[in-house]
């Protein structure tokens, strides 16, 4: 019996991927992502079914993924399809609980205490079961599985010169970062080697060499030699640096600078920084001391974390909004 993993690339996936050891799923497994070297990387080895990109609110990508998702029905004895979203999630659940299979949406940690609009949509069609990863968003159709975050603390460690840094900005289409770039390439030490992933940023007359994207297997490994890494605020790459043992810095998208469609990347890093699991600053902040203060601490990981429990649990429905819901992803569709 087979489970579909589906998962947007980029933070989504990483969270999903992050998640399957404590999920129980077996081995019997597919994929569900867009091609990109990040997924190719992270999913080398796995069996994958490739989707085609998904981008927030585009619906005619919704509606190409949904009919192209189709044949996974029919090419695999489907028992459990779970996701952590965004918008490819839209176009494969609901035709799962169409035919009665067991089906999981765990709400992107980046969603607090509202979910999101994929997370709305799909907690209103009967027969999804729906996650959060906030204790915040534990209410109504949701019910808090477990935090990301809890598994990692640090430590601080001896103050030591910056030699190499790790930069992303995540590759989403659209939204550029050059206010970070701005401030923080005076402050790299002149010497210090740097892993610059700056997806569709602009970096013209910088002096820099721009990668668009990077992939997880490279990235992974450059964060673990790396004695500091300066990000955006996405759990992907938060994720990635905290499993490899790095207090990042993490500088979030403001949504009035034209750098992403809202403020909850500066809702991630209030959270980790209020864990101890980060250094925040606002891009016009950002100072070369936080450099130091970032890579004089160590984070650890607990070896052990206890197993998740999604398949077979119920979460009392408001029949009203059920109704309601399941025409909203028909014509999402």
């Amino acid at each position: 019996m087979t489970t579909l993993l589906v998962a947007n690339d980029g933070g989504h996936l990483m969270q999903l991927h992050t998640l399957r050891p404590r999920l129980g799923v077996g081995d019997d497994v597919v994929w569900v992502t867009p091609r990109t070297p990040q997924t190719e990387s992270l999913l080398a080895g796995e069996r994958v079914h490739w989707a085609q990109p998904c981008p927030p609110r585009d619906t005619r990508a919704l509606a190409r993924n949904a009919m192209a998702c189709r044949t996974l029905f029919t090419d695999h004895d489907v028992s459990l399809v779970v996701s952590t979203g965004a918008a490819l999630a839209l176009a494969v659940l609901p035709q799962a609980r169409l035919r009665g299979i067991e089906t999981v949406y765990i709400e992107s940690a980046t969603r607090l205490d509202a979910p999101s609009l994929s997370g709305r949509a799909l907690s209103m069609v009967p027969g999804i079961t729906t996650f959060s990863q906030s204790s915040a968003l534990a209410r109504g159709h949701w019910q808090f599985l477990a935090s990301p975050w809890e598994l990692y603390e640090t430590a601080p460690t001896i103050d030591r010169p910056i030699r190499s840094m790790v930069v992303s900005l995540g590759t989403q289409d659209g939204y550029g970062f050059r206010r970070l770039l701005d401030r923080l390439v005076p402050l790299v030490p002149a010497d210090a080697e740097v892993m610059w992933q700056t997806g569709g940023t602009d970096t013209t007359g910088l002096g820099i060499e721009g990668r668009v994207r990077v992939p997880s297997e490279e990235m992974a490994a450059a964060i673990r030699a790396a004695d500091v890494v300066v990000a955006h605020a996405g759990t992907g790459i938060a994720l990635m640096a905290l499993e490899n043992g790095k207090c990042p810095i993490l500088v979030p998208r403001r949504a009035m600078h034209g750098e992403h469609v809202d403020d909850h990347q500066l809702t991630i890093a209030l959270e980790l920084a209020l864990r101890d699991l980060c250094v925040s600053r606002d891009a016009d902040s950002l100072k070369a001391r936080d450099l130091v203060t970032a890579a004089s601490r160590t984070v650890t990981k607990v070896t052990d974390p206890p197993p998740l429990h999604i398949s077979g649990v119920r979460i009392p429905r408001q029949r009203s909004r059920n109704a309601l819901g399941a025409g909203a992803v028909a014509a999402e569709l």
